[in-house]
């Protein structure tokens, strides 16, 4: 273990925020980008889940990377994924737009590609903590992403601002096919042979700049009419403000992980998180909902390390298509999400809301079933 192990957490993690960022894109983008391509709360629900098709890029890649190798997967999937990311901002229209997000999440989707082949360089009493940092680099990727508030509210005469966000949220995917083509060496194996709720928080806390909850205020008009195209900064502020919040739940991963284990961060982290999700929806203040958010997200993302650990821990290491197929379930999750909540948002905010705080709940009392993955060998 040593100084190309750090590096290779670096170029790894990188192509693991680059992830968050394509997904994070569309959701900073919405409050602004839904006036000039005349979205509903439907096409904004559609729109945001499209990204998360990925699920079949996943499987898919997972499948080619145990047959051709992992860097090279990862270089085409990654590329492809920032081509086809940038070339949205051009979009003249909902469809066109939505095409194009379908084809980068549908051909994107390397993040378990990312974790398999990182894992197979590890030693075994290192592996939990440099994982878990690993999946920190997502936080990285939220931040990056949560700085729209810098791009977005400007609003310039000829070109919309969040079409230049578009193009720059697609750089690191397109780096970090770089980064793997000229710097990473192939996997040792190969050699040898959901964020429902996390989406739709810039569009929620849009709609509490007067007060009150977010489910609080739906009966209001949100009609592309009556609507200010490019909402005041505090919205994105907000969002920058919760990603921030990763970092606590972040640290106690790397530093514990290896110590508790998996499986015992897995369940007590998303039953916290339930009960922070039921709070966001009990409080009637925007300040509490804020800071339940930013507990929500300092909670939630031990869920997200502990699931990337016991994931990779679970499957033998010649079967990404495994942790592929795994990771897609959870996609699955999230396109039927954002479908829902995009409907439900306007009419029954309580539906969506509670129903994650109750699923939130029954996968913390789920994973006390799942085997102890702690220091396991990889097979």
């Amino acid at each position: 273990f040593g100084l190309f192990h750090w590096l290779l957490l670096v170029v790894c993690g990188w192509a693991n925020a680059s992830d968050a960022v394509e997904i994070m894109c569309v959701s900073f983008l919405l409050p602004t980008a839904r006036c000039d391509l005349r979205l509903s709360s439907s096409d904004m629900g559609i729109l945001t889940a499209s990204i998360f098709l990925m699920m079949v890029g996943g499987y898919m890649w997972g499948y080619l990377a145990d047959q051709r190798g992992r860097c090279r997967v990862l270089v085409v999937s990654l590329s492809v994924n920032g081509v086809f990311g940038g070339l949205a901002s051009v979009a003249p229209g909902f469809w066109l737009f939505l095409l194009l997000r379908f084809i980068s999440g549908i051909v994107g989707g390397s993040i378990p590609v990312i974790f398999s082949y990182f894992s197979e360089f590890l030693p075994r009493l290192r592996r939990g903590a440099m994982i878990s940092a690993l999946a920190t680099f997502w936080m990285a990727g939220n931040i990056l992403a949560a700085l729209a508030w810098w791009v977005i509210p400007q609003n310039w005469a000829h070109f919309e601002s969040w079409r230049l966000f578009v193009v720059l949220c697609s750089v690191p995917s397109l780096s970090s096919a770089l980064l793997f083509k000229i710097m990473m060496p192939e996997s040792p194996k190969f050699l040898m042979e959901f964020y429902g709720l996390w989406m739709w928080f810039p569009e929620l806390f849009k709609r509490v700049e007067d007060g009150g909850s977010p489910c609080a205020n739906v009966s209001r008009s949100y009609s592309l009419q009556n609507e200010s195209c490019y909402p005041v900064k505090t919205a994105y502020m907000e969002g920058f403000f919760i990603a921030a919040s990763n970092l606590p739940g972040n640290i106690f991963t790397i530093l514990m992980m290896d110590s508790i284990g998996g499986k015992a961060l897995l369940a007590g982290s998303l039953m916290l998180s339930s009960l922070s999700v039921f709070l966001i929806f009990v409080v009637q203040t925007k300040a509490h909902s804020l800071l339940l958010s930013c507990v929500f997200s300092g909670v939630s993302v031990i869920s997200w390390n502990a699931l990337d650990v016991m994931g990779t821990e679970l499957y033998p290491t010649h079967l990404s298509s495994a942790l592929g197929f795994f990771t897609g379930v959870g996609r699955v999750a999230a396109i039927m999400g954002n479908v829902v909540f995009g409907r439900l948002l306007d009419s029954h905010c309580a539906v969506p809301v509670l129903l994650v705080s109750g699923l939130l709940l029954t996968g913390g009392l789920i994973a006390l079933l799942l085997p102890q993955t702690k220091q396991t060998e990889l097979t």
